[in-house]
């Protein structure tokens, strides 16, 4: 049985992790993953959080993580189809990793073509998986980062000048970040909008990853009300949010459909379209049964 970490993850490529993920989608649109809404587990002030999913191979597993105060880091568990536990993948980046690749693809599937300028709202570690790979499906000529603080947008953006090589600059004002922008990344851990609808051009692309509650969203509802197209990882996922979710989940398309061509994505060039990360189980133990492969490899 293998045991890998944080540190292979982080080495392993932006485009290997996308296309992983892009796989899972289609075999999520397909109805081919087994892909059931998370699960928790009460335990006083703390709840243990659990997805788990079955890939049409036989591969099957498990990611589990503590969610309260102190978090913890997450475990994914990988049985094979005769029932060997093949390993385990422990630490965070896996997670946030499958998170930004997921984003990735909505991206692909969603933006324009010629898409090359970004705006990222948030300076955390989930903003930066959706910028790193985000980079290996465009070629980006311009980022603009707002951030909870200017040290914070600051030190994100010198980061993506040394890391992914991109002209990378912070600003002061989220409506500056947003405004002309052709990807917009939402990043945040805000119970309130930190942006403007009026601020986002027609066709551009947004992906929301923090709030998506009724009572509690950084994205506005009037930003739904104007998109062509709302996606979502997993529908199923969002129906089961606790508090209910902040758009209608009638309304929303799985993203795995729309990459199939099941259902139109992207009408013209002047579509706004949103895509809301709510997490695909399953996803993560496609990613993880291809890291430890590579590792044997």
């Amino acid at each position: 049985m293998q045991i890998i970490g944080d540190e292979q993850v982080r080495r392993t490529a932006a485009a290997d992790v996308v296309e992983w993920m892009r796989e899972a989608l289609a075999m999520h649109g397909r109805r081919e993953l087994v892909a059931p809404p998370r699960a928790r587990s009460a335990l006083g002030s703390l709840d243990y959080v659990y997805t788990a999913g079955a890939l049409p191979d036989g591969t099957s597993g498990f990611r589990a993580y503590r969610a309260g105060q102190p978090a913890g880091e997450q475990l994914v568990a990988i049985w094979n189809g005769a029932g060997d536990l093949e390993g385990l993948v422990g630490g965070d980046e896996l997670g946030i990793r499958r998170t930004g690749a997921l984003g990735a693809v909505a991206a692909d599937v969603l933006a324009r073509p010629e898409a090359e300028s970004v705006a990222v709202i948030g300076s955390g570690l989930h903003a930066w998986a959706q910028l790193w790979a985000l980079t290996a499906v465009r070629r980006l000529h311009q980022v603009r980062v707002y951030g909870r603080t200017r040290a914070h947008a600051a030190d994100f953006a010198a980061r993506a000048q040394g890391e992914l090589g991109l002209n990378a600059v912070a600003v002061t004002d989220a409506a500056d970040a947003v405004r002309d922008a052709d990807i917009v990344i939402v990043a945040t851990r805000s119970s309130t909008p930190v942006i403007d609808a009026a601020d986002v051009a027609p066709g551009t692309h947004v992906t929301t990853l923090g709030p998506k509650s009724q009572g509690s969203h950084e994205t506005p509802v009037a930003l739904l009300d104007v998109a062509a197209v709302l996606t979502c990882d997993s529908p199923d996922q969002a129906a089961a949010y606790p508090d209910p979710f902040f758009a209608d989940p009638g309304s929303l398309v799985a993203l795995g459909e729309v990459l199939l061509g099941k259902v139109p994505g992207r009408r013209n060039a002047e579509d706004i379209t949103v895509h809301c990360s709510v997490g695909l189980a399953g996803s993560e133990v496609l990613l993880a049964s291809r890291l430890l492969a590579a590792s044997r490899s």
